[in-house]
């Protein structure tokens, strides 16, 4: 996982090409006036999806990691806590292929707080619960890019 903020993308020149084309993507487009949904950029390969929701208690989220593609978690509005864990702390659900989801069950080894222009890179061995509420229960825009690998 990786975590920052988009103002010290400088300090990210080691990643990726497909990563760093979502932050591309972010600089050419105003993702705060996206309407939730998703939208391809570039087929199955890379997409965003633009949610918005109520953070909420920990005891009312879930555990998740996928296996095909990398989540590149952008803040857009508002603040959320994600809890961390590597998988192979956690115990494996169901996997289930078609929404690319793997439930997990277990406890957090570590978290970030995630604010405006945040972000959170979770790999497919990065356990996340997100959603969180921080301090109190908030409505959050969150970019959330889809990176086939």
């Amino acid at each position: 996982m990786i975590f920052g903020n988009i103002k010290n993308l400088k300090e990210y020149s080691f990643l990726e090409n497909k990563i760093l084309e979502c932050f591309e993507y972010a600089k050419n487009n105003d993702l705060k006036t996206f309407e939730k949904g998703s939208y391809q950029i570039d087929g199955d390969r890379l997409f965003v999806n633009i949610v918005e929701y109520e953070t909420k208690n920990k005891e009312d989220r879930f555990w998740e990691a996928h296996k095909d593609y990398l989540d590149l978690h952008l803040m857009l509005d508002g603040c959320e806590q994600i809890d961390l864990n590597f998988i192979s702390n956690l115990e494996l659900g169901e996997y289930v292929k078609k929404d690319d989801y793997q439930a997990l069950e277990g406890d957090n080894n570590s978290f970030v707080i995630l604010n405006n222009e945040d972000f959170l890179i979770c790999f497919p061995n990065d356990g996340h619960m997100t959603a969180i509420a921080y301090k109190k229960a908030q409505k959050i825009k969150k970019a959330i890019f889809k990176i086939k690998i």
